[in-house]
């Protein structure tokens, strides 16, 4: 079997069209999301009802919980802000509903996911180094982990430590453990502009972090048409 692990989606629906035509490409059996479907992007609903239709294991990332909320978004940054406050008003009873019933934490076949952490995985933590992973490992009970949150691909082993690699392609070994951040499908801010998922293929015990080009134009011009921040679209081909 060959997963596709997708996160991060943040309504980019271009991005998310990419990643999955790229999957079918590398003949993926299965797909799975890390949370985080709307945000930020034009097309919430349309993100939630690909995902939908994949009928793939989902988990809720925080800005899926922040669409269905009636609380105060006084804590959100400006452009947050003014980005959910638009999602929260795109989104019907049906979606909201979707969105509640999502787990925090899920095991699928051999390995789990997550969007954040999972040791405290409704608080929304952010693992940007492998001390902020250790925490999870401790509480990570299968050999492989997926997890999205900070939109960075990151690879963190343990073994007798906790070590991240450089390489976006391992090979997992027996008596190690890791802790996979897949990137973000529409959303990436580690420089590079490009859509980011991974493939596990569980059998030849392989994961790989990959980058798709998608129709970046078309999405910001969506973004703008919307009467969203312009920001949000410059920073999509900012990777930032």
């Amino acid at each position: 079997m060959k997963y596709a692990i997708f996160g991060d989606i943040h309504a980019n629906l271009e991005a998310f069209q990419a990643v999955l035509e790229d999957a079918a490409a590398q003949e993926c059996t299965d797909r799975v999301c890390v949370g985080d479907i709307v945000g930020y992007g034009a097309n919430p609903r349309e993100c939630i009802a690909l995902v939908q239709e994949l009928g793939c294991p989902v988990v809720k990332g925080n800005h899926d919980e922040e669409a269905v909320l009636e609380t105060s978004l006084e804590g959100l940054n400006p452009l947050a802000r003014q980005a959910m406050e638009w999602t929260r008003a795109q989104l019907d009873n049906d979606d909201r509903a979707f969105l509640k019933s999502l787990k925090l934490v899920r095991q699928v076949r051999d390995f789990t996911i997550v969007h954040a952490t999972l040791d405290t995985p409704g608080s929304w933590t952010y693992v940007t180094n492998k001390f902020d992973a250790m925490a999870s490992f401790s509480y990570q009970f299968t050999q492989l982990c997926f997890y999205g949150h900070t939109h960075t691909p990151r690879i963190y082993v343990k073994g007798d430590s906790v070590e991240p690699l450089e390489e976006m392609e391992v090979r997992l070994e027996m008596g190690r453990k890791y802790f996979i951040n897949i990137g973000s499908t529409g959303q990436p801010r580690d420089g590079d502009w490009r859509s980011s998922y991974a493939i596990y293929d569980a059998d030849n015990q392989e994961v790989t972090i990959r980058r798709i080009d998608y129709d970046i134009e078309t999405a910001q011009d969506k973004i703008i048409d919307a009467g969203l921040p312009e920001m949000l679209a410059h920073r999509l081909s900012l990777g930032k």
